[in-house]
């Protein structure tokens, strides 16, 4: 038994690296391909939305001069390169999937709409959605929240490097607590840096629950499937 039928997974361009300091680790990517079939086996249906800080990420090239707006495209061209790589490497094991761009980039992706997307999702094809919201300014957290939402997806799962969500940086403080649930509100006025505000404002007006996890601990996502206690559950109430 699943206790979802579908989701979006936000994948972490920075986990893609493994332990190399820039682009793709082949056995993290390989690793995540196996844990995704796995789940789309069970007949869940999953949305990907992949970050591209292992490439390019559009506010640390502005801080060195790039103008903004420029800096974000080629971050968003970083998270399509993500979502090919992450595409072919569910090909060789044999999992269906889809890739959309939310920017035109055929034949290298399907244009991204709704309908599509969840016409794939239909069909139990893997769905990855590249290229961010297509505009200068959002984040790939903001992409996946609105991604969760017009696919209706039952919840929206952040993998992380980290196991949740904690009241300090826990590689800082040692002593930090970590949360097995808490609410948006609460995530808010302790000033815990999840995700950005716009993302966490639309997670909260369209009640779309979030889990924080640690997606490189192999059979986290698959646990998280089966309902059991993984992460941390970000809800409103």
């Amino acid at each position: 038994m699943t206790k979802y039928k579908r989701i979006l997974l936000k994948l972490s361009g920075e986990s893609l690296m493994g332990k190399n300091k820039y682009g793709i680790d082949n056995n993290k990517l390989n690793d995540y391909a196996k844990q995704i079939k796995e789940i789309a086996e069970l007949g869940v249906e999953i949305g990907i939305v992949i970050g591209g800080g292992n490439i390019f990420r559009g506010l640390s090239g502005a801080a060195k001069g790039f103008d903004r707006v420029k800096g974000d495209s080629m971050g968003m061209l970083a998270t399509i390169i993500n979502g090919l790589a992450l595409s072919s490497a569910l090909d060789n094991v044999n999992c269906k999937n889809k890739l959309f761009t939310s920017i035109r980039m055929e034949p290298i992706g399907e244009y991204y709409s709704k309908q599509k997307a969840i016409e794939a999702l239909n069909k139990k094809k893997v769905t990855i959605i590249a290229g961010g919201t297509s505009n200068p300014y959002f984040t790939t957290d903001t992409a996946s929240a609105l991604r969760a939402i017009e696919i209706e997806a039952d919840v929206f799962l952040k993998g992380t490097r980290v196991d949740g969500v904690y009241d300090s940086d826990p590689e800082k403080n040692k002593n930090a607590k970590k949360f097995d649930t808490i609410t948006f509100d609460k995530v808010y006025k302790m000033g815990l840096k999840i995700m950005d505000l716009t993302a966490t404002t639309m997670c909260i007006e369209n009640n779309m629950p979030v889990i924080v996890f640690d997606m490189d601990t192999v059979g986290n996502l698959k646990k998280i499937i089966g309902n059991k206690k993984i992460g941390t559950l970000i809800t409103n109430n």
